[in-house]
């Protein structure tokens, strides 16, 4: 079995051809990047996002060099694919891997290992797990500690439980990512006779196999998706049970805002959006504005239209959106919705939606056409999340002019700043004093007030289009971790 290709090693030096002056270069840092999301391959939630927003950034760096791998749950088409075998335990076998080109990310390989091809990644049509989570994902897990000895990188990059347990086959030097603590990926103790090293027993967590506990005591660096977030899960109440453990790993523990694909959610260069602007001049946001009230079935007056695209589940605070929908009309502003989710937040919404008309336009599912219309076509922005660890959209929305209204958790507090707080130089949204649906209504009804004072408004937006939210600064970030963990530094 050739295994050269695509995992083929870069030379430590190269031949200047100048004799005595031929000088050693600089290899780039290998980093084997393992996730179970990556847009476009697997897109669930921001996962998928923050994957390949990252991935990009790095690509377009000559100091690194990332082989992706992801797993293969739908047959994805892959430019110039090769398929070979790939030797795992008899519990994880039979196992391939797919190598070639995906659209938007480049090279990546997609493993399959058993029951891993199912028509979503984590759910069945009923919203359930699908009830070999455990074995597909711990199989996958073994596949990428298997890469390790294959492709021998620098740098092991596992983000959330569905790759964690491979770090207890691997020394790899590591990063393990923290995109939400509210899965841990928690499975029977007897799974620890499979893995059957000295390293297994880090995760074992109260009698269970804990894949999160487990990577969070033995990754070299952990990576919590804001700052704000990494601060966060030291409280007891908003760890998921795991605070003593990340207390435990001091300095290990940073946090490091994602960002957004600039390529991708730019209203100059979008091809999505009727008319491009600007932060220079966001008058024609109101092409957009007309354009979206006018396909929703609204007429194009002076009331604010409010968007929302998320999933539909009680982290994302849709309950709390929808309990004020009764209220828009008395505030004169209307609410698009589009997502996806829970069975029961969705037939609310579309209950509610056909009895309040003008107030709700509700969308179940996902369009993408339809989001960056409503990105671009919003006045407001609503996140009236329970928790976020980072977030994306209100960094997406404030790129497009939509200003953010948002509640104070995880990574909105690091990049939504109230403008009636911060001042009409750093205010770049409104956020609720509260996680309820009181504080998200005050938010709502100041954001209002403000968008209707035209000056203001501009000011607002400007604020928050200029900002950098690009994957440019948080990939130095990420480069700086990489460089800790080689041989010789410092650290």
């Amino acid at each position: 079995m050739d295994w050269s290709v695509g995992f083929a090693k870069p030379p430590a030096w190269v031949d200047t051809g100048h004799g005595d002056d031929e000088r050693a270069t600089v290899k780039p840092i290998r980093v084997l990047f393992a996730a179970a999301e990556a847009a476009p391959v697997a897109r669930v939630g921001g996962l998928a996002e923050a994957a390949a927003g990252l991935i990009r950034a790095l690509r377009n760096r000559e100091d690194v060099n990332v082989i992706v791998v992801l797993p293969d749950y739908d047959d994805f088409p892959l430019e110039g694919e090769t398929v070979r075998e790939l030797d795992l335990p008899e519990w994880a076998s039979p196992a391939t891997i797919r190598s070639g080109t995906a659209p938007q990310l480049g090279e990546i390989h997609l493993v399959r290992v058993p029951g891993m091809e199912k028509p979503h990644p984590y759910v069945d049509a009923s919203g359930n797990g699908w009830a070999d989570n455990t074995e597909r994902f711990f199989g996958f897990s073994a596949a990428v500690a298997r890469l390790t000895e294959i492709c021998e990188p620098d740098v092991l990059h596992l983000n959330d439980w569905h790759t964690a347990l491979s770090l207890a086959w691997t020394e790899t030097p590591s990063v393990y990512t923290i995109h939400t603590l509210g899965y841990q990926g928690e499975a029977d103790i007897g799974w620890l006779r499979t893995v059957t090293t000295d390293r297994g027993a880090a995760f074992d967590r109260y009698g269970t196999l804990n894949p999160a506990a487990g990577a969070i005591r033995l990754a070299d660096r952990i990576v919590a998706v804001s700052p704000n977030y990494a601060a966060e899960i030291l409280d007891p109440a908003r760890s998921a049970g795991l605070h003593a453990v990340l207390s435990g790993r001091g300095d290990a523990l940073t946090g490091i805002r994602n960002g957004i694909d600039a390529s991708i959610w730019n209203p100059a260069a979008d091809p999505l959006v009727p008319t491009p602007y600007s932060s220079a001049d966001p008058t024609a946001k109101e092409v957009a504005r007309v354009s979206l009230a006018q396909s929703v079935g609204w007429e194009a007056d002076d009331r604010p239209i409010i968007g929302m695209v998320t999933r539909l589940v009680e982290q994302k605070g849709i309950d709390i959106a929808l309990g004020l929908v009764p209220y828009l009309e008395r505030m004169g502003a209307r609410l698009v919705l589009l997502g996806s989710g829970e069975e029961r937040l969705s037939l609310w919404a579309k209950d509610l939606a056909g009895r309040h008309p003008d107030q709700l336009h509700f969308v179940d599912g996902y369009d993408v056409r339809l989001a960056h219309a409503i990105f671009a076509g919003s006045d407001l922005f609503l996140m009236p999340s329970r928790f976020e660890p980072c977030g994306l959209a209100q960094m997406q929305a404030m790129a497009y002019g939509s200003i953010p209204v948002v509640t104070p958790v995880g990574g909105l507090v690091d990049t939504v700043f109230d403008a009636d707080e911060a001042g009409r130089d750093n205010g770049n949204g409104f956020v609720s004093l509260t996680v309820d649906g009181l504080g998200v209504l005050d938010a709502l009804h100041r954001a209002v007030t403000a968008w209707r004072d035209l000056a203001r408004r501009r000011a607002i937006q400007w604020t928050g289009m200029s900002e950098d939210w690009s994957w440019e600064g948080p990939a130095e970030q990420h480069m700086a971790l990489y460089r800790d963990l080689m041989p010789g530094s410092p650290s």
